[in-house]
């Protein structure tokens, strides 16, 4: 599993992961908007921690730069 996700890309994504689980609290965890928002924290997050991104990979796009 190569990296495809930059710097800037992991820290977007950690803010919104933050974001939508404040927004989900703010919801209520049970409710529907609650569930979807923390679907998107959980896969904004864990995309951001791990520097990898499926759907990026399906569309051929890496943001990820290396350095040699």
């Amino acid at each position: 599993m190569n990296k495809n996700v930059g710097t800037i890309d992991r820290v977007v994504r950690a803010v919104i992961g933050v974001a939508a689980v404040i927004g989900a609290v703010s919801a209520g965890l049970t409710s529907v908007w609650g569930i979807v928002l923390a679907v998107v924290a959980v896969i904004a997050l864990v995309t951001a921690i791990v520097g990898f991104c499926p759907l990026y990979r399906l569309l051929g796009i890496s943001t990820h730069t290396t350095q040699s």
